[in-house]
């Protein structure tokens, strides 16, 4: 499992692993263990948030790994409906606190807009204020880098304009069938990292023929291949499980997809239902 030991430096000489244990929708009495299994496996970035409501947890199991905290990569998310400056404030002090942590490795703003408005208005003036708390718990030395996370490119250069640290990330929604060239390429060409959330599309990926005998051909399987396909793209793959299993399974991705085949992969026909995961925002858009 070659890839958990390989890293990605971001805008300001942070490096980076390139594969995170995802921790969405792990209950906070269930995610400790969950995190003491991954790093045993040797895996070194843990993604939470504060909506997952799983941070003490996260934090629990970071104490119990007996992995030098230096050796790895915490994030976490401020609230998507905290728009101001000084709540903003409180809450990157609360996660700390939940997490019991003297710092986090990266905070992100977790949506542009609170998550029951998702995609509708731009809270610019908002997520100003919520940029400039992170700022400033950057250059204190709260976080080492902070980012964003479901930001299209108006919300990006709103930041990039009026903020004065540049983000390290944007985290979005990525997966073959789902994979937003273009907002890509723009945050690439601003010294950004895009993170790729939900990589097997929410598990819709499990039953897609075209990807399934694609796995097939590679001896793999389909969030082997799904999860390739990310980071061959040059993404960090942010794959979410509580199963130790499935987390080395997740892991062991020391294959090539072929030019030719990144081609199809890239060509497959949007997916855009998502069964159960339709009534959640990122994917009823």
């Amino acid at each position: 499992m070659m890839i958990l030991a390989e890293t990605y430096t971001l805008n300001n000489g942070v490096k980076i692993p390139k594969l995170a244990l995802g921790t969405w929708m792990i209950e906070n009495g269930q995610v400790g263990k969950a995190v003491e299994e991954a790093v045993q496996l040797g895996y070194r970035h843990i993604d939470t948030a504060q909506a997952y409501q799983n941070e003490d947890g996260v934090g629990a199991g970071i104490k119990a790994c007996g992995v030098d905290r230096k050796e790895l990569f915490i994030t976490t998310k401020l609230a998507a409906e905290v728009k101001d400056y000084e709540g903003a404030k409180k809450a990157i002090d609360e996660s700390l606190k939940k997490l019991d942590l003297e710092y986090i490795d990266m905070m992100i703003i977790h949506s542009p807009q609170p998550w029951q408005h998702f995609r509708d208005g731009d809270y610019f003036e908002g997520n100003l204020e919520a940029w400039k708390a992170l700022e400033e718990a950057y250059n204190s030395g709260k976080l080492r880098a902070i980012g964003l996370s479901n930001f299209q490119q108006k919300d990006i250069e709103n930041i990039l304009k009026h903020g004065t640290v540049k983000p390290a990330v944007n985290q979005i929604l990525a997966h073959i069938g789902k994979t937003p060239f273009q907002l890509m390429d723009f945050a690439n060409e601003n010294g950004m990292l895009t993170e790729a959330y939900s990589p097997i599309g929410h598990g819709v990926l499990l039953k897609h023929t075209e990807v399934s005998k694609m796995a097939e051909k590679y001896g793999v399987s389909v969030p082997q291949l799904a999860i390739r396909y990310t980071l061959q793209l040059g993404l960090l793959p942010l794959p979410k499980t509580a199963n130790p299993e499935h987390m080395k399974a997740n892991a062991a991705v020391d294959f090539e997809i072929s030019e030719k085949d990144m081609e199809l992969l890239k060509a497959i026909k949007e997916i855009k239902d998502y069964g159960e995961a339709n009534k959640m925002p990122v994917f009823a858009k």
